[in-house]
């Protein structure tokens, strides 16, 4: 009886200490646990022509910003293992480098063009830098042969290459918003480096692949110390986020707050001024790039107005090094590469916008009739006129004119239909500082459309600390930010050698001047290639283009992202449950799907926030969405 009794009183006390702790052990299994969708692998990828070469976009896809996205060592990356644990323990879990794990996260192989001798596969997004700075400001060297470790970080082309699936076939969308879990990914890659500093088995093979099999026992104390102080930058990212979690909310596959988590990058990390890290309240869905070189206001809010800020501003927010603290090395210093920014901008660019050709550089997809389902032609025409009466009022004519192939033929691949573009129509363009056509964007008021408003509204409250020696004029966040990023890049600017001159300069920033702004308005943008960009709305909270455009309380109050197939009739991805998914909950501040709605009782006489139509019955919408697939 004894015995029985000490075990009930054992089975208690473990009992009552798992009731005790039971949140901080799920808090725990949750952190050390990946949960990552499973997808079917496709039979075949294509690339649809967008008007950039096989060598350019292969370039474009790994062209070093002079980002270190994961505060580690490219080398480091490339050694390490998945974060999980198999079941013996001493085996290795699997290369965390895998193309086929780290498309789990979202992120594309790419087999555009096979990687040249000295290169190793990387996918999409990934691009390998120069030498990089350790956590505490020194060169990062290898402990073994004291040679310098490389950066790695990822490039505008990870959060704007989509990708859909249909029948097994993989459609690549250059320029297109990305389905990634940035969060995840970084997420996975401190679980991995906690492992392999715990478990020495997992430290064995990581050591020898980066010191070689003839280490020694300093070198390798060093690498565990190198550890220590990447997983204490972890932890210390993590706490300012717990700090700021009830502002937060979770973004999920292909969202992110991404403007601030520049601002808590600069202000906050680079800056050392944790009161300056505020909550990822209003993540946005990637936006789609093709055109935006040529439209004079950037953004969903149309907050910036000069591609280099943009893009410099891009590259500081995923972690380019930085200097802000310490004069004696240079207030402003940072690893951002202004030359390649400017050749990225130039393949989106291309040539000026014209009558003849419409925009050059990148070009908005195609419906790929050999793929998805052909065009009904008939339809859209109706479609067509619906556009004019219902959409173009605001999102502005199309790109280019519509015009049906013959008979209802399947519309040839090759050159896209004449450009609908006007130039003397000074309400919708205008030009830069050399002349050239800027294509202007209307914001329109959140009053009006009715759509979430915290991307707009956060980004105009939030206000930063700021030294007296940086030199910052505004404390806004929206012109501190601009100043920030316009000195950053005039130190690189003054640098270069030969220094650029005024001239050079104005090129590499678009000649554009540096303006920002900060209201509750929202940009509108033609919708050429708009098919291949879901979810919709700024935030994303709307599956698909069907659902934009129906009775607004019909739209989906939560839904799943991370799914990959498209659906060629309601314009978007599945959205059903998702095991590893994201649920999407429009509930939440920053997740609202209200606005840009269709109902009955609109009238053009007197304005109802949020209502921009009448109501559409099935067959209008059904010839809208045909219509929208010419586009």
């Amino acid at each position: 009886m004894r015995g029985r009794t000490k075990i009930v009183i054992a089975a208690l006390i473990v009992a009552a200490g798992y009731s005790a702790f039971k949140d901080d052990i799920a808090q725990l299994w949750d952190d050390l646990h990946v949960k990552l969708v499973e997808y079917p692998q496709p039979k075949k990828t294509v690339w649809l022509n967008q008007g950039v070469s096989k060598d350019d976009l292969n370039w474009f896809y790994h062209a070093d910003q002079g980002t270190r996205t994961f505060g580690m060592p490219y080398e480091w990356f490339m050694a390490l293992e998945q974060p999980v644990i198999p079941w013996l323990i001493l085996t290795d879990a699997g290369s965390f480098n895998d193309p086929a794990y780290l498309d789990r996260y979202g992120f594309i192989r790419n087999t555009i063009l096979p990687p040249k001798k000295d290169e190793k596969e990387m996918p999409i997004g990934f691009a390998k830098g120069g030498p990089m700075l350790d956590p505490s400001g020194a060169p990062w060297r290898n402990p073994g042969n004291k040679q310098d470790m490389h950066g790695i970080g990822l490039t505008c082309a990870a959060c704007h290459t989509g990708r859909f699936t249909y029948k097994d076939t993989a459609v690549i969308i250059d320029g297109g918003p990305a389905l990634t879990d940035l969060l995840k990914l970084k997420q996975g890659m401190g679980v991995a480096l906690l492992y392999t500093r715990l478990l020495p088995s997992r430290f064995n093979r990581f050591a020898e692949k980066i010191l070689g099999p003839d280490s020694t026992v300093a070198d390798r104390e060093t690498l565990k110390y190198q550890i220590d102080q990447v997983l204490n930058q972890y932890k210390a990212v993590k706490n300012l986020e717990q700090a700021v979690a009830s502002q937060s909310i979770q973004e999920g596959y292909g969202r992110l707050d991404a403007l601030n988590r520049i601002g808590n990058q600069v202000f906050s990390l680079d800056l050392k001024k944790p009161e300056n890290y505020a909550g990822s309240s209003a993540p946005v869905h990637y936006p789609r790039i093709w055109n935006t070189p040529w439209f004079d206001w950037v953004q969903y809010n149309g907050s910036i107005m000069q591609p280099m800020v943009r893009n410099a501003g891009e590259s500081l927010g995923v972690s380019a090094e930085l200097n802000l603290t310490d004069p004696s090395k240079g207030l402003y210093k940072s690893s951002v590469d202004v030359v390649n920014l400017n050749r990225m901008e130039q393949i989106v660019a291309g040539k000026p916008p014209s009558t003849k050709d419409g925009y050059g550089g990148l070009t908005s997809p195609r419906w790929p009739e050999d793929i998805l389902p052909r065009i009904d032609w008939t339809l859209a025409s109706t479609g067509a006129k619906l556009y004019e009466e219902h959409c173009q009022g605001c999102h502005r004519p199309p790109v280019t004119k519509f015009e049906p192939p013959p008979a209802n033929q399947p519309r040839p691949p090759a050159s896209p239909n004449p450009a609908y573009f006007d130039f003397s129509n000074r309400k919708e363009w205008r030009t830069n500082d050399i002349g050239q056509q800027v294509r202007i964007m209307e914001n329109i008021p959140i009053s009006h459309i009715g759509t979430d408003p915290a991307q707009a509204a956060d980004m105009m409250n939030r206000t930063v600390a700021l030294p007296d020696n940086l030199g910052l004029k505004d404390a806004a966040f929206a012109l501190a930010l601009k100043d920030v990023v316009a000195k950053t890049v005039n130190y690189i600017y003054d640098r270069m050698d030969p220094p650029l001159n005024k001239k050079q300069r104005d090129d590499y920033d678009g000649n554009m001047p540096n303006e920002v702004q900060g209201k509750l308005e929202y940009k509108v943008r033609p919708l050429n290639g708009v098919w291949a960009t879901p979810p919709y709305l700024h935030n994303g909270s709307v599956p698909t283009i069907d659902a934009l455009l129906g009775p607004p309380e019909d739209r989906p109050k939560k839904f799943y992202l991370g799914h990959r197939e498209y659906d060629p009739e309601k314009l978007g991805y599945k959205y059903d449950p998702l095991p590893n998914g994201f649920e999407f909950d429009t509930s939440i501040r920053g997740n609202w799907n209200t606005g840009h709605e269709f109902r009955d009782g609109y009238s053009k006489d007197k304005e109802i926030k949020g209502v921009i139509g009448p109501a559409l019955s099935r067959d209008d919408r059904k010839a809208i969405i045909e219509y929208l697939k010419t586009l």
